[in-house]
Order: structure tokens, then C-alpha cells, then sequence
């Protein structure tokens, strides 16, 4: 139901007060003063004594020469009339008071008699009627132009719901048709003018209002209870916002203006566990601490976390020159908002740069490294393969070396689930980068190394999160793969917090895998994001839809399903969402001879040895029947060499497949 209709002259008069300067809005104050305070003056008389009120004429003029510098002492000319809330009252008892005491000073000049006082009260009750009258009026005038702005509901009648009302009626935009709240003893009250209904009318408001928008204001529920929140919301074809932090909106580092879409954590994630602050300061409180790959989604989050954790020096690693200065900006405001002292060394170099590598270790007294340098996008590694094996593999196989040759006491390896039982490039470097620390691990006992391996973070780059959201903004369509695809996601804020606590646990070559909760279908991800914007579906049965969801089929090597663990044996760890797992390793002195042909290979730019030597390497390796890397295509365009398949890799190179040790949980332990 559309609100009452205005009359033209009303909307041109509203629109109009609304527009004038503000001079000119000052000027009408003063003007409407200078009419109301001599009228209540005459009133006040002629109620008391009819007859003074002609006798004395310029007692009704003469509180207009008090009256209106005392009220631009006090500021209300100053004063936005959008803006004015309950201090309206306690100024205008102020001011009128002031005024009504000069005026009962000039009564009893006047001789009036012991009516002086009676005439005063009633002065000073007119007076404050009108001032705070006449100001409500011009805002609810000023206001009514807003009636047609987009209709929208507040999620929450707290505190951060009445403030974000507040801000509303400062837009033009929004019109304000009321709250909702699951608090049963709120329905009916008012709040800010607007009436709280409960959460199961929602419905009916939002047809009966024509509502077209939800702004959850809920800043400290819970994500579960957010999540069943956006349960509740997603068949109702509105579009759900969420607002900032209150603390935001109070201290005006934030508006109404930085409503965003939904996080989409609250759509598909838990609550995380809090972190455990000893296994958070073992590797880094006091300590010289280095991030490769520090300009990645990862990579930047564990810089940030890391800063925060009093180590001795941070050190950012980053071949891009563009995302170290990033990560650099980011962590060095973090530190003057924080007041934090700390020494930040942003260093340019390759992780697959041995010597660099080793330099920069010593030079620093390098105690822990995070290295989460790696190329990691399915698609393109499976396109560029040499370069993804001298990323992923050599970049991690140097970097291990430098930080043993270093004295380096910890270094934990950001993994990915896709290096369980890979098809894909990507993830066989990943998991021969795993195989190459758990190797090296047992030659030594100076560097304790570890993995941890998890599955997909939200809004990293290339996360299909951003992606839908570009696409469901541009119209659509949204591109999904397949239908049936499912994914594990994590936040990279918790995903960076495991990370480190994980490594505090490691005792030498530990496979940590970090609980990913349940792993989530695309498809319905996209669904939920397309509803929760206020848009509807387009396909067969509903042809007049506004996105269509399109189904491009998988990419180059890419999976359906992702796995967390190689085997099933996976022990628990003192932190609940951390398990080690216990998995099959290939020794150094079987691993190194290998590792000396795929180097060769990639000298040689040799993707059809580089390929057989990672299925000789990587137990469950099963990649396509194709080659795709893209410079191997057109070299061999119109070639009709077949490619050799997993049984020609061990012939060609005159070797038998490499046969894994017995699963360990810990090397050492095992060693």
C-alpha cells in the first residue's frame, strides 16, 4: 500500500524549503520569530488581562529585541532542521526562559499589576510550544519530499537500528516504512517514529509497503544466527544489506552510505573458533618473522595478523613490485592506527631465487617463515606449465634450502586441498612442494617444517565470491561450471589465524588440515547471492526472470569435488579446528634425483617430461588427456604425436614410479 497522495503545492513547498541556501533558510527562522514570539506575547497578555494587551502594546513588541539574539547566542539559527532531535526541547526551555524573565522584568516596569507573573508562565509555555512547534513542522515538511524515496525495512530495533533511522532520514533515497525484530516484547513500540513489528510480518510488510529493501542492522548476532536470518530473508525478492559496525556509525567513519550487499561469510560460514593466543605468539612474539608471497590474498592477511603479534621485524617478500607496495601501505597504517612500533622490511625478490633467498635469511637472523609464494589459479597454471612447476616446486625447494643453510627455526607451507589427488598442475606442484619439505625435513634437525592445507578463502583474488557479484551488478549472466560443482570456503582472516597457530604446533613435517566445515554447491551459492540482491532467477520455468545462471563446463583439469586429506588417518590437535593428518612421503635420497630431471626438464622448456616426472612423483596424479599449455600447443600445432600417457612416463625414462615411505604423522617422530 503507496502512502496518501501530496498535493502539488504542498510537494512544490516542501521541495522548495528543502532547496533554499542555507542564508536563506536562517533568514525564514529569524522572519517566523519575529512574528512568533511578539504574537505569544499578546496572547499571554490578553489571556491574563484583555485590557493591557491595547494599553501596553509595546510589551508585545519589546521581547522581540531579547528574543531573537538570545536564540542566535544559543545557536538555533545555526542549527540544520533535519538534524534537530530532543535537544530542541532542552534548548528552547532554555532560551525561553532567558527571554521570559526580560519579559516579566518589562511587566513590572510596566505596572501591571500582579498579573505580571501569570502573563509571564504563560509567555514562556507559548513560547517553547512555538519555537519547538515550528521547527518539527518545517522538518516533517522538509521530510515528506523523501516519501517517495526507495522503501526499506531495518532488520533490528536496537541501538545500531535506531541510529541507522536516524541517518536514513538524512538521505533522500530511502523512505523508512518500519522495524522488524525476533524481540517478541518490541512489537508495537515505536522507535524514532517508525513501528516495530515482528520478524514473521515481514512478509506482509514488505507487500503491503511495497518494501523493495532489508537493511540487517545486527552488527554483533552471531554468523549462525545471521546465516538463519539470511535464511529466512532470501525467498522474499528484496535486496538485504547489511550496515557497518555502530562504533563506525557513531564516530563517522562510516554511513548509511557504506550499506553493503551481504558478506557472504554470513551465507556460507560459522563461527570461527577464537584463536588460542599461545599457539598465536610461539613463532612470532619476539621473533624475526618473513612472508613470501606477502602481496598475496593469503600472503597480506598473514603480514597483517603477524604485525599485531609483537614480533621482533616483519619482513614482505614480493616478486610484484605492485603488491609489495600494497601490502606494504596496508600494514604500515595498520601500524600507526594501532600505535604500534615495528621494524617492516618490504623486499623485492623470487622465492625460487636461491641465493637471494639464503641472503636475505642470514641477513636478517630470519627466526620463521610463512611461505605462501605460489602460483595457485587452476586454469593458468595448467596453461603455463613450467612456470608453475619452478614457482610452486623450486620456489619452495630454495626457499626450504636458504632457511635451513640460514639457521630458519620454523617454516610452515600455505597448501591447498587441491594437492589431494590432483588433476590439475597446480595442485601436483603443490603437493610435490609438500613431499619436498616433508623430504628434507628428515636430512636435518635445524628447521622444523610444516604444511597446512585448506581449501578455498572468500574475496581472494580469482574467488568466484567477487566474481558473481561483478556479474549479478552488470545484469548477469552468472557463469558457473557446472551444476553439481561443490567447494570448501574459509575466510582469509581465519584461514591467516590457522595458519599461524598451525605452525606452532608443527614437530617436523606435519600435514596440518584445517576444518573447512561443509563444503558448499556453487550453484546454490550463486542462487542465494542473486536473491539477496532483490533479483529473481531466469531459466525455463521462469522466463522472465532478471539473471540467468549459465553453466560453462569445467575448466582444464578442474574437479568437482575437493579433499582435505590423501588418506583417512587424521589425528585431532589441541586446537579444534587443526587436525594432522598422517600421510605417505618419498625420501630425499629417492626424491633428489628426480627433483635434479624436473629441473632439467624446465630448462628445457620440456612440458611432456615435466608432466611425466610429476606423475611419476605425485601418488594419485591423474591429469587430462590433453596438454594445456598453451606455448606446447602451438608449438605442436598440427603434430599428430600423441601425447604419452602414465605408463609410457615410467618407460621413457627407463624408471619405475616412486615408492612412497610409510605414513607418519611427524618425520622426526617417525625418522
Amino acid at each position: 500500500m503507496s502512502h496518501n497522495p501530496r498535493s502539488s503545492w504542498l510537494e512544490e513547498l516542501a521541495y522548495g524549503a528543502a532547496n533554499l541556501s542555507r542564508s536563506a533558510k536562517r533568514l525564514v527562522m529569524v522572519s517566523a520569530d519575529c512574528l512568533g514570539i511578539p504574537l505569544a506575547a499578546y496572547i499571554s497578555i490578553w489571556l491574563i488581562s484583555p485590557a493591557d494587551s491595547i494599553a501596553n502594546w509595546w510589551l508585545i513588541a519589546a521581547p522581540l529585541a531579547v528574543g531573537v539574539p538570545i536564540q542566535h547566542f544559543l545557536g538555533f539559527y545555526r542549527s540544520v532542521v533535519r538534524f534537530m532531535g530532543l535537544n530542541l526541547l532542552a534548548s528552547s526551555v532554555k532560551s525561553m526562559t532567558v527571554i521570559a524573565a526580560c519579559f516579566l522584568g518589562l511587566l513590572l516596569a510596566a505596572n501591571v499589576g500582579i498579573s505580571a507573573a501569570r502573563m509571564a508562565a504563560a509567555f514562556w509555555l507559548l513560547g517553547v510550544v512555538y519555537i519547538v512547534g515550528s521547527r518539527v513542522l518545517a522538518r516533517c515538511l522538509i521530510e515528506s519530499i523523501h516519501a517517495d524515496g526507495e522503501r526499506v525495512v531495518i532488520y533490528g530495533a536496537g541501538a545500531s537500528g535506531a541510529h541507522l533511522a536516524e541517518s536514513l532520514k538524512a538521505s533522500r533515497n530511502y523512505f523508512l516504512t518500519g522495524f522488524v525484530d525476533d524481540n517478541p516484547t518490541l512489537a508495537g513500540a515505536m522507535v524514532n517514529g517508525c513501528e516495530v513489528h515482528s520478524a514473521r510480518d515481514l512478509p506482509e510488510l514488505i507487500e503491503q509497503f511495497n518494501v523493495t529493501r532489508v537493511l540487517l542492522a545486527m552488527p554483533s548476532a552471531s554468523r549462525r544466527r545471521r546465516q538463519e536470518i539470511l535464511g529466512r530473508l532470501e525467498p522474499l525478492a528484496v535486496r538485504v544489506q547489511t550496515v557497518p559496525d555502530i562504533a563506525d556509525i557513531l564516530t563517522r567513519t562510516a554511513s548509511v552510505a557504506d550499506v553493503r550487499d551481504v558478506d557472504v561469510n554470513d551465507l556460507l560460514g560459522r563461527d570461527a573458533v577464537p584463536p588460542n593466543p599461545d599457539l598465536l605468539d610461539a613463532c612470532i612474539y619476539g621473533k624475526n618473522v618473513m612472508v613470501t608471497g606477502a602481496g598475496g590474498s593469503i600472503g597480506s592477511e598473514l603480514c597483517v595478523q603477524i604485525a599485531q603479534l609483537s614480533p621482533k621485524a616483519l619482513l614482505l617478500l614480493e616478486m610484484s613490485e605492485a603488491a609489495l607496495y600494497t601490502v606494504n601501505q596496508r600494514v604500515r597504517q595498520l601500524l600507526k592506527r594501532e600505535g604500534i612500533t615495528l621494524d617492516v622490511y618490504p623486499l623485492i625478490g623470487s622465492a625460487h631465487h636461491k641465493t637471494r633467498m639464503q641472503d636475505v635469511l642470514q641477513a636478517y637472523r630470519v627466526d620463521t617463515v610463512y611461505h605462501a609464494a605460489a602460483y595457485k589459479h587452476v586454469p593458468l597454471v595448467e596453461h603455463n606449465m613450467i612456470e608453475g612447476i619452478h614457482n610452486n616446486v623450486f620456489g619452495t625447494l630454495h626457499t626450504a634450502q636458504a632457511a635451513i643453510a640460514a639457521g630458519v627455526k620454523s617454516f610452515v607451507l600455505v597448501s591447498t586441498d587441491k594437492a589431494v589427488k590432483p588433476l590439475n598442475v597446480m595442485g601436483a606442484t603443490k603437493r610435490l612442494a609438500e613431499l619436498v619439505l616433508q623430504a628434507l625435513d628428515r636430512t636435518q634437525f635445524k628447521t622444523t617444517f610444516s604444511m597446512v592445507r585448506f581449501g578455498n578463502v572468500l574475496a581472494s583474488s580469482g574467488s568466484v565470491v567477487p566474481l558473481f557479484r561483478e556479474q549479478i551488478r552488470s545484469g548477469g549472466p552468472v557463469t558457473v561450471t557446472h551444476p553439481e560443482i561443490y567447494r570448501y570456503f574459509m575466510t582469509i582472516p581465519e584461514a591467516a589465524s590457522l595458519v599461524i597457530q598451525a605452525g606452532s604446533m608443527a614437530s617436523g613435517g606435519d600435514v596440518f588440515v584445517l576444518d573447512m566445515g561443509e563444503s558448499v554447491r556453487i550453484r546454490d551459492l550463486a542462487e542465494k547471492m542473486i536473491r539477496l540482491m532483490g533479483l529473481s532467477i531466469r531459466d525455463k520455468d521462469n522466463p522472465e526472470g532478471d539473471i540467468e545462471i549459465q553453466y560453462t563446463g569445467l575448466r582444464p583439469a578442474e574437479k568437482l569435488y575437493e579433499e582435505l586429506l590423501i588418506g583417512d588417518n587424521v589425528m585431532g590437535t589441541i586446537h579444534p579446528s587443526i587436525m594432522r593428518a598422517e600421510e605417505e612421503f618419498i625420501s630425499w635420497d629417492a626424491l633428489e634425483p628426480l627433483l635434479d630431471d624436473l629441473w632439467h626438464a624446465c630448462q628445457r622448456l620440456d612440458c611432456v617430461s615435466g608432466r611425466n616426472l610429476l606423475i611419476r612423483s605425485v601418488s594419485g596424479y591423474a591429469p587430462a588427456e590433453v596438454m594445456n599449455d598453451l606455448v606446447w600447443q602451438e608449438r605442436n600445432r598440427g603434430s599428430d604425436s600423441p601425447l604419452p600417457d602414465r605408463r609410457a612416463a615410467s618407460r621413457e625414462s627407463n624408471v619405475t614410479p616412486l615408492k612412497p615411505d610409510r605414513a607418519v604423522a611427524s618425520g622426526r617422530d617417525a625418522s
